[in-house]
């Protein structure tokens, strides 16, 4: 079975990296690009890339050599070709693309879906409701009414950093740290690093949330209060858990590397350290779906969208994990 890949922005440089990695890198896992096949051929060609563009029926129809296979979503709604130009007629193709690859993922005709990165300025002028893409993901992936709890992990190699809350303000991030919030994380990243990442008994480290993990109730309380009995109720039925530990010091490559996983209490405190180190190989990966999900750690970029530069190795690095997660689950 391909993986899925939803085309994202067409004015950012998501199309750009599908295009180029189908034409340039040999030895990629099977993919069927879910979009506008008159816009990624325009694409194409704006890029110089000898690359037919194929329409497909179904993912599972056979691609010749030489060719990109894209289930065209467009239905009749012209994609411009303006690379760094958002247009809000494009965004139920945008929509509509992340919409029919979860639907084929869910249904068994894709392995897994890679999403390239959207724009969600370009979706709330359509009327687009979701905070953002993976708020998105997890409504599409319901089940008898029941919304999934998504975790925000970012990975590269054995680095494994997850933030237990994600696009908050700081200022209410404290409100937020919860023993439930913490439970249901742990629970989560647990599961998918045994059935995803084949860690039989996973190893996590959690941070605390105030400097020097509040010092014994010194410098904030809610490690005192909130994640340390939380840790514990999970250590009680079996988890393998280290922590609240100091932000300032678990991400030091000799602390982390003890452990397949680090989960933070807030967005840049776990994606500062892997950005420093792995800025364009990491991938945004989504835990707690039914589905295998995985996006390159990075925006629409729109700066070099259509200019053929820009690196691909974090979309690279997002399919080649999806394939061998997919692969693992199954």
């Amino acid at each position: 079975m391909p993986l899925a890949i939803s085309m994202g922005e067409p004015a950012g440089i998501g199309p750009d990296l599908i295009l180029r990695l189908a034409a340039e890198v040999t030895g990629l896992p099977e993919f069927v690009v879910y979009g506008a096949a008159s816009f990624m051929a325009a694409r194409s060609a704006r890029l110089g890339i000898n690359l037919q563009i194929r329409t497909l029926d179904w993912p599972g129809e056979p691609v010749p050599e030489g060719c990109i296979g894209v289930i065209d979503v467009a239905d009749g709604i012209a994609v411009a070709d303006r690379p760094g130009e958002t247009d809000t007629a494009a965004a139920p193709v945008v929509v509509r693309a992340i919409e029919r690859a979860v639907s084929d993922v869910r249904e068994g005709r894709c392995s897994a879906l890679v999403t390239a990165p959207i724009h969600k300025g370009a979706l709330y002028s359509a009327g687009f409701t979701y905070p953002g893409h993976t708020e998105f993901l997890a409504a599409l992936c319901a089940e008898n009414g029941r919304i999934p709890h998504p975790v925000m992990m970012l990975a590269h190699e054995r680095f494994r950093a997850v933030p237990a809350t994600i696009h908050v303000p700081l200022h209410i991030v404290s409100k937020l740290i919860t023993e439930e919030l913490i439970t249901q994380t742990v629970q989560i990243v647990a599961k998918d690093l045994r059935d995803r990442f084949g860690a039989e008994r996973a190893r996590i480290a959690v941070a605390g949330l105030n400097p020097h993990a509040g010092e014994g109730g010194t410098i904030g309380v809610e490690e005192r209060d909130i994640i340390a009995p939380a840790l514990d109720r999970l250590r009680g039925q079996g988890f393998d858990l280290a922590g609240p530990l100091p932000g300032d010091t678990l991400f030091h490559p000799p602390h982390w590397q003890s452990y397949d996983a680090v989960i933070a209490m807030y967005h840049d405190q776990a994606l500062i350290p892997i950005k420093t180190v792995a800025f364009d190989k990491a991938v945004n990966v989504t835990l707690g779906l039914p589905i295998v999900r995985t996006s390159p750690d990075h925006g629409t970029a729109f700066n070099l969208a259509g200019t053929g530069q820009g690196s691909y190795e974090s979309m690279k690095a997002a399919i080649e994990l999806a394939a061998s997660m997919s692969e693992r689950r199954n």
